[in-house]
């Protein structure tokens, strides 16, 4: 069994959960001073993006599903087992972000398109490389575009 424990929590940022409208939101994740050096954040400034890790704390173990479901409910979109989903219903309840690193400021990290919410424990995190990133083309069925189509959007909107 992997024990892990959080290296920070988002502590400035949105506060309420919601599946849309997380444009323009900025975030800070803090890193745990008592646990890393200033220095363990040095050259990270120089990359665009992160991978965040990070744990649904605010869902409850019983909101995991394993069976086919529609994505938000609709029936309108096609049911898909639980690993065809990126929401909080999923086994170990984990998300992963690519947040636009803005400034370091010590060991608080400026972030905005995090999608996480003040209290949110962080697992870890690393810059974005994007010869990580996908080989060749990226195939998805219709539904994500349809569904997401406000996620990125301002809150005004």
């Amino acid at each position: 069994m992997l024990e892990i424990g959080p290296i920070g929590t988002v502590v400035e940022g949105r506060t309420e959960v919601a599946d849309d409208y997380w444009g323009g939101v900025e975030s800070v994740i803090q890193l745990d001073e008592s646990e890393f050096p200033l220095d363990s954040v040095q050259g990270l400034d120089e990359f665009s993006h992160l991978v965040v890790v990070w744990h649904f704390d605010k869902a409850s173990p019983s909101d995991v599903e394993y069976h086919a479901r529609s994505p938000r409910g609709n029936p309108d979109w096609p049911a898909t087992g639980t690993f065809a989903h990126r929401n909080h219903r999923r086994p170990n309840q984990l998300a992963q972000s690519f947040p636009r690193l803005l400034k370091i400021d010590g060991l608080r990290l400026h972030v905005t398109d995090l999608d996480a919410v003040v209290g949110t424990k962080i697992y870890d995190l690393s810059p974005y490389f994007e010869e990580m990133g996908p080989r060749g083309p990226v195939r998805e069925p219709s539904w994500p575009g349809e569904m997401l189509k406000d996620y990125w959007a301002d809150k005004t909107s």
